[in-house]
C-alpha cells in the first residue's frame, strides 16, 4: 500500500485547503530557448516540404512576473472544473466533464519545502493518462496565472477568463463544413483562453493566452511554447499582430515541484468600437455568424490575407457581447447545464445540447442550495465514493447571481458582481465542509464527507 493510499479519505480532503506555492519562471533565456526551438522545428518541418509555422515572435520575459503562484489544490480543480465545464459544451457533457476534476483530488501534494507536486497516486499513470492529465492540470494553472498577472495590472477592473474554442464559434466554422476534411494550418492551432480585464460601462482590455503542460523535461517546455507561439497568431484583435499575449507552460516532474514558465507580448487591446461611446447590450442574444476565416496583413504598400480569426473595430462591440455571453455559459453550466446555459449560446457553440435539462451521468441539476460563509450558493450536488467512503461535491453560484444569469440578465450579472470583486471570503474550509474555493466571478466548488 502507498503513502496515499494510507491515508483516510477524511486527511485527503484536508489536504485540499493547504496552501500550496508554484514557481514561476520568467527570463530572456527562456524567451530564446523558445526562439532556438521554434527555429529548429521549422528547419525540420522545411527539410519534409511543410513549410515554416506563422507564428508571434515578439515574446519576451513577463515584466514584474510573480515568482511563485500561491493556491490551494482545491483551487485548481475549480479551475479545472469551470474550464471543462465550458470546453465541452459543443459535445453536450459539459457538466459530466466538469465533475471530471475530481479524478485530481489525490494527484497534488505539497513537498516539505509547500511547493506543489505529484503525489504517488498521480505519478500512476495506470489511472492518470500522460496527455489528458498535463494538459487538464496545464489548463488550470495556466488560466489562474493569467488571471493574478492581469488583475495586478488591471486592479479597478475585474478579470474573466473565457475559453477561445467556444467564443471563436460564434462567428466562425472552427471545422471543414464535412466535419472531416482538414482545414489550413493556422485555423487549427488557437489559442486556449481569451483573458478580459473589464469593467461596466467601459471597454474592455484583452488578451490571448496559449498554454501547453508536460511530463518531460524543460526542454519540452521550450518547443511546447514555440508551438504555442503559433497557436496565438491565428487570432488578431485590431490591426494584424497587435494584440498582446501570454504563453504559459506547466512543467510536472515526476518527483520534483511543478513550475510555471511564462513568456508575453506585451501591449493592449481595447475592444472600443470605432465611432461609438455606447456601452455594448450584453443581454442581448446573438445569432449564429459566418464570416470568413480571413486576416489581413499589412506589410509596408502590399496588403494580403492569410487563413485566420480577424476581430476589426467595427466588430469590436460584437465581440464585446460573445466573450460577456460566453462567460455566462460558462458560469450556467458549472451550475447544472440545461436551458440556462442554452440562451447563451449559438448554433455553433452547442445550443441545441442545452435545450432540455438532461446530462449524462447526472438527473439532478441546480436542485442543491448550501450556505457557506453565510452566502447563499444555488447548485448541483454530486454524491460518488473515494476509496469506499461516500464524498459530496458541490458546485454553484451566489444566488443573486444566478437569478441574474438564469433569466438572461448579463448586465445586471456584470454590474453586481464588480461591486462585490473583493468581498469574497477567502477561506479554503467552512463549516461542515473541507475544503471550499470561491472565486471573484461567484462560483464556489466545496467538497465534504457525506454521512451515511
Amino acid at each position: 500500500m502507498n503513502r496515499d493510499e494510507s491515508k483516510t479519505v477524511s486527511a485527503i480532503l484536508g489536504e485540499l485547503s493547504n496552501t500550496s506555492h508554484v514557481q514561476v519562471r520568467s527570463s530572456t533565456e527562456l524567451a530564446a530557448h523558445v526562439s532556438e526551438a521554434a527555429d529548429d522545428e521549422d528547419e525540420k518541418r522545411t527539410g519534409n516540404g511543410q513549410g515554416p509555422l506563422r507564428r508571434r515572435t515578439e515574446y519576451r520575459a513577463v515584466r514584474n512576473a510573480p515568482r511563485s503562484l500561491t493556491l490551494t489544490p482545491w483551487e485548481v480543480i475549480h479551475a479545472i472544473g469551470l474550464g471543462a465545464a465550458s470546453a465541452r459544451q459543443g459535445a453536450g457533457r459539459g457538466l459530466a466533464e466538469h465533475w471530471g476534476s475530481l479524478r485530481y483530488i489525490q494527484a497534488l501534494e505539497a513537498n516539505q519545502g509547500d511547493y506543489l507536486q505529484l503525489s504517488s497516486e498521480g505519478r500512476d499513470l495506470l489511472r492518470f493518462y500522460k496527455a489528458t492529465q498535463s494538459g487538464e492540470i496545464g489548463t488550470g494553472f495556466a488560466s489562474l496565472l493569467a488571471e493574478k498577472l492581469v488583475r495586478s495590472r488591471y486592479p479597478a477592473h475585474s478579470v474573466s477568463v473565457i475559453p477561445a474554442d467556444v467564443a471563436l464559434k460564434a462567428g466562425w466554422t472552427l471545422r471543414s463544413a464535412s466535419g472531416t476534411g482538414a482545414r489550413p494550418e493556422p485555423l487549427q492551432r488557437r489559442p486556449h483562453f481569451f483573458v478580459e480585464a473589464w469593467q461596466p460601462g467601459q471597454p474592455s482590455k484583452v488578451l490571448l493566452v496559449s498554454s501547453k503542460g508536460t511530463h518531460s523535461s524543460v526542454q519540452q517546455v521550450h518547443k511546447q511554447l514555440s508551438t504555442a507561439s503559433a497557436h496565438v497568431e491565428s487570432v488578431h484583435i485590431g490591426p494584424y499582430g497587435t494584440v498582446p499575449y501570454l504563453l504559459i507552460g506547466t512543467e510536472i516532474p515526476k518527483k520534483e515541484s511543478l513550475a510555471l514558465h511564462i513568456l508575453e507580448a506585451p501591449g493592449t487591446t481595447v475592444l472600443q468600437p470605432s465611432g461609438e461611446t455606447a456601452e455594448a447590450d450584453l443581454n442581448l442574444t446573438l445569432d449564429q455568424e459566418n464570416r470568413v476565416a480571413d486576416v489581413v496583413r499589412q506589410a509596408e504598400q502590399e496588403r494580403t490575407t492569410v487563413p485566420g480569426f480577424q476581430v476589426l473595430p467595427e466588430s469590436f462591440a460584437w465581440f464585446s457581447i460573445v466573450l460577456a455571453r460566453t462567460e455566462a455559459a460558462t458560469l450556467t453550466a458549472f451550475t447544472g447545464g440545461g436551458k440556462p446555459v442554452a440562451q447563451y449560446l449559438t448554433k455553433e457553440q452547442g445550443q441545441r445540447h442545452f435545450q432540455h435539462d438532461v446530462h449524462a451521468n447526472t438527473d439532478r441539476l441546480r436542485d442543491a442550495g448550501h450556505r457557506i460563509h453565510d452566502i447563499d450558493f444555488v447548485g448541483t450536488d454530486h454524491i460518488y465514493r473515494l476509496n469506499g467512503t461516500r464524498v459530496e461535491a458541490f458546485s454553484g453560484l451566489e444566488k443573486s447571481l444566478y437569478m441574474h444569469l438564469h433569466n438572461g440578465r448579463v448586465n445586471e450579472y456584470r454590474h453586481e458582481v464588480h461591486e462585490r470583486r473583493d468581498q469574497w471570503p477567502s477561506r479554503a474550509t467552512a463549516k461542515e465542509w473541507s475544503a471550499v474555493s470561491i472565486r471573484a466571478d461567484g462560483t464556489v466548488l466545496a467538497i465534504r464527507l457525506q454521512e451515511e
